[in-house]
């Protein structure tokens, strides 16, 4: 957000009684009426915050309307719901075989009955493993802890778990160097909050108990119930990071502008004010808190802290000139009250604009900041006047460098305008080449970064086991209880067999493995049986005989429904990138299309494939809110300079910012997500505040002093020059203390953020003037 320094004022008083100065002067004189109804107004602002929760799951980034959501939830209505927590068995050996690893396993396997709102509990030390003993069927644990300290039986279970592919890399890695135990677990939709907090300490516990009886073995604990958590823990250890960092660099900032403490001691008074007030009135409108919103209450921060400044400097320039302090004051806001309106409206427009977003978090951050803007500009020319009146101030002396500065800058750029043209067109269309290297890209276990615990333990369980990406397909057949037509099983098979043989696919849970076991067993354990059964009949007769031989809670109903009409077949993958998995994903529709005429109906889903699909439904939402704030500023800078030649001028200084921000993303990293979607028309609004207070200058310098747009230039940088780069390192360097959260959404957007407010600078500071010399001439220059 920009500063408009004020301009020099007569030392003989105060400049003449316009609105603005009636207004301040009013504010001064009703103080205490001021300050009092700013206190009582917050006060119940901020019992709101007490109406705020916490949503700690990952299904917030989307709509209750998105059709990938709907088809999720379909599944799970069909099949139960996937929450889960998973104990990755480590053992240091590497043999999640041997006789203390299975021991865990077995003693994981018991326990983890007991986490709260568990299910069902799968593992190597209950797989159902089915033999035959002459004409009967046995379907017996896996593992018996009695046998444990027979090497051939750990041989044998080694064996077995390798080589049937329902166990082979999902409940054992391939190498069998690591082993699983999953818990899943049916969340409670009310106090969800608590009920995963409840649930990843149980785990945590129990993964260091087992740790502690164990020697020698190593637990990691993840799945989504662990996703959920540590989105909540990420949010918080933002804020340790965030609030403290801004307001150490707000009172340094402040304190070497005002050489005093009251400015910095105001100026803090309206920081918690306007904190209190957006996230207040954000919980009395219902949002809830996730942690995309994390950031809101330091870019609130930021805004009031240029707004503050805007003040300070005003203030300060008045009692250098020898106002006394009251007047100063006044002068201050009259010079500043309209700048100030102006750059917190398009400020507001741009954060509003985020409404525009499929994505619930972002839509919500854009109205909890407007809040916090709203609550600036007001408690900005209001609160702030009053209270700085009753504080000691005193202009701040010592030798000043900036005024020096900006002149340099001004003959630099006057002087070689047509380099600087020429170079800053050559480095656009570089950059318009670069922007394509992005990639759209949203991998939900890489919104934490490296030093996140889960996110060390998700890419282990990636390098070593199933992988991180899931795809889930709900395949229904032709007719009710067709599940167990031998053509219906034969193209089911076939599809995972399809799926098996793509090289990013590390495990296929599929119901037909289990229908050949049952054959292979049936038919005196024969390796050559290990087939279909060849008829309806004979399959119904093994899904009955196993069914009735399953222990409870650990039933099928996870991979067929009731009606037996449909079937389950979830697929595990590497790590893969919105591109990989959409293609991947489109390519299994499409051989199921053509190879599965006894499959009526295919539901593909899962929480990869969500966040896939948003990042392209969010791209071109927020291209068309984009364009209309874009639209909607461009109709604000014409009104407000009154001049449409000014008006289109500027334009330009306020667009390429972002195209060059995602053009040197492109090449620095080339990856982008749902949160950097939303940048381009958050920034929008900050960055068109350093134009307009560039253009207001240039505009009083051609019209009330009748200068030529060189000299105009030259006036406005050394009016204005000085305060844009104050707030530019405020906004830029509290971007930037995003970059330290381990939440990467948000450090992505604080890095591009900050990389876009410094080329709006750069652009205000030297591109602007370029064209304002070029093409805003008349007959008189």
């Amino acid at each position: 957000m920009a500063i408009f320094a004020a301009v020099p004022v007569d030392n003989s008083g105060i400049a003449g009684k316009d609105p603005a100065a009636r207004f301040a002067e009013r504010v001064i004189a009703a103080r205490w009426l001021v300050i009092l109804a700013t206190l009582i107004a917050i006060a119940g602002a901020s019992v709101g915050i007490s109406r705020l929760e916490f949503s700690a799951n990952y299904r917030i980034f989307f709509d209750d309307n998105n059709p990938q959501l709907l088809k999720l939830e379909a599944l799970e209505r069909t099949y139960g719901k996937n929450e889960n927590i998973a104990f990755l068995i480590v053992p240091d050996d590497g043999n999640a075989t041997s006789q203390s690893a299975l021991a865990a396993a077995v003693w994981l396997t018991e326990v983890a009955w007991r986490t709260p709102f568990s299910r069902r509990v799968d593992s190597l030390a209950n797989f159902q493993h089915t033999t035959a003993e002459g004409d009967d069927l046995y379907v017996r644990n896996l593992v018996d802890p009695q046998e444990l300290g027979r090497a051939e039986i750990r041989s044998q279970i080694a064996a077995i778990a390798l080589s049937d592919p329902r166990t082979a890399g999902s409940m054992l890695g391939v190498n069998g160097d690591v082993s699983v135990v999953s818990v899943t677990v049916e969340l409670p939709e009310d106090d969800l909050l608590n009920a995963v907090a409840e649930v990843a300490e149980f785990a945590r516990t129990t993964a260091t108990a087992a740790e502690e009886r164990f020697p020698g073995i190593d637990l990691r604990v993840v799945g989504t119930v662990m996703v959920n958590q540590t989105f909540v823990e990420a949010s918080i250890d933002s804020q340790k990071i965030f609030l403290p960092a801004s307001l150490v660099l707000m009172a340094l900032i402040l304190g070497l502008l005002t050489r005093g403490w009251a400015g910095v001691a105001a100026t803090g008074m309206v920081i918690v004010f306007s904190i209190l007030a957006s996230v207040g009135l954000a919980g009395w409108v219902g949002l809830p808190f996730s942690p995309p919103l994390s950031p809101a209450p330091t870019i609130v921060l930021m805004i009031v802290v240029a707004n503050c400044v805007h003040v300070l400097v005003g203030l300060q320039h008045c009692l250098q000139s020898g106002c006394p302090k009251q007047d100063a004051i006044v002068e201050s806001i009259s010079l500043n009250l309209h700048p100030i309106f102006l750059a917190s409206l398009t400020t507001a427009l741009g954060f509003l604009s985020m409404n525009f977003s499929e994505v619930p978090p972002y839509r919500h951050l854009g109205i909890l900041v407007t809040f916090g803007i709203v609550a600036s500009f007001i408690l900005s020319v209001t609160f702030l006047p009053s209270v700085l009146s009753l504080l000691p101030l005193r202009a701040s002396t010592g030798r000043r460098t900036g005024g020096v500065t900006m002149n340099l800058l001004a003959d630099f750029v006057l002087r070689n305008k047509t380099a600087v043209f020429w170079g800053w067109l050559m480095f656009i269309l570089a950059m318009i080449l670069a922007v394509p290297r992005n990639e759209l890209n949203d991998v939900l276990v890489h919104f934490f970064d490296d030093s996140v615990e889960f996110r060390q333990d998700t890419d282990f369980m990636d390098e070593r086991l199933s992988g991180n990406t899931v795809l889930e397909y709900s395949l229904l057949a032709t007719e009710e209880g067709g599940v167990i037509d031998p053509a219906f099983l034969a193209e089911v098979s076939n599809f995972a067999n399809w799926y098996r043989a793509q090289p990013p696919v590390r495990h296929v849970s599929v119901i037909t493995d289990t229908f050949r076991q049952l054959n292979k067993s049936l038919h005196g354990d024969d390796p050559a049986a290990y087939l279909l059964p060849d008829s309806q009949e004979l399959a119904a007769q093994y899904l009955l005989l196993y069914e009735l031989s399953l222990p409870q809670g650990l039933d099928l109903n996870h991979q067929i429904d009731n009606s037996r009409s449909a079937t389950r077949v979830t697929v595990s993958a590497e790590t893969l990138g919105s591109k990989e998995l959409l293609e991947l994903n489109a390519q299994a529709e499409a051989w199921l299309t053509e190879n599965a005429p006894h499959v009526a109906e295919v539901n593909s889903t899962g929480p990869a494939a969500l966040f896939a699909y948003i990042g392209q439904r969010n791209i071109r939402a927020m291209i068309i809110g984009t364009m209309v704030v874009l639209l909607a500023i461009s109709i604000i800078l014409l009104l407000a300079m009154r001049s449409l030649r000014l008006g289109l001028i500027s334009i330009v200084p306020n667009l390429i910012p972002a195209v060059l921000g995602f053009g040197i993303w492109g090449l620095a990293v080339g990856q982008v997500g749902l949160s950097l979607s939303v940048v381009v028309a958050m920034t929008v609004g900050i960055v068109v505040d350093d134009t307009v207070h560039f253009l207001s200058k240039y505009r009083r310098a051609r019209n009330e002093y009748g200068r030529n747009p060189e000299d105009a230039v030259r006036y406005a940088i050394e009016t204005a020059g000085r305060a844009m780069f104050t707030t530019t390192i405020v906004l830029v360097v509290g971007f930037l203390i995003f970059a330290f959260s381990p939440f990467i959404p948000t450090a992505q957007v604080g890095i591009l953020t900050a990389i876009i407010i410094a080329i709006a600078l750069l652009a205000d500071l030297s591109l602007l003037p370029v064209l304002l010399t070029a093409l805003d001439r008349s007959s008189r220059d």
